[in-house]
């Protein structure tokens, strides 16, 4: 278990927000000398807390016009199953996130597509080509009015 200390969660907390921030500025936000805050940054990092960096982008200046969250149920509930199924979502250029979750379903899926065009193109060629779908919805996403994932 990571028992992190006040100041090591406002860093994280500081860094989730601006990655780029630099050393000094972070140091002063968190109330360290730049060297200390260094120290315990390069400390989460090796810890495996802060796991790496990433550039937040607006998919739209990207061309994606079109977001949903997918939930998947499974008609067989093996490991094998489950594996290939993961195997297919690692390929889906479309698919950039993939949870496996408790509850009705087994999966949960964020899908980007340039359009419903695209969107049913990805439906057809992943979803459709897996053997053992037995239940899919899919919820278009219409406004984030708050998005933190990083």
């Amino acid at each position: 278990m990571n028992d992190l200390d006040q100041i090591s969660d406002h860093i994280l907390r500081v860094l989730s927000r601006d990655g780029r921030i630099s050393n000094i500025e972070l140091a002063d936000k968190v109330g360290l000398s730049p060297s200390a805050c260094l120290r315990r940054v390069q400390d989460l990092e090796r810890r495996g807390i802060i796991s790496g960096y990433r550039a937040v982008i607006d998919r739209t200046q990207t061309g994606i016009g079109f977001i949903a969250y997918v939930t998947v149920g499974l008609s067989r509930h093996t490991k094998a199953a489950q594996a290939e199924f993961e195997r297919l979502m690692q390929a889906a250029p479309q698919v950039r996130e993939c949870h496996n979750i408790t509850g009705t379903v087994e999966y949960l899926l964020r899908v980007e597509a340039r359009d419903l065009a695209a969107y049913k193109q990805f439906h057809t060629d992943y979803m459709g080509a897996f053997p053992h779908l037995e239940r899919l919805t899919t919820m278009v996403v219409m406004g984030s009015p708050k998005d933190e994932r990083a």
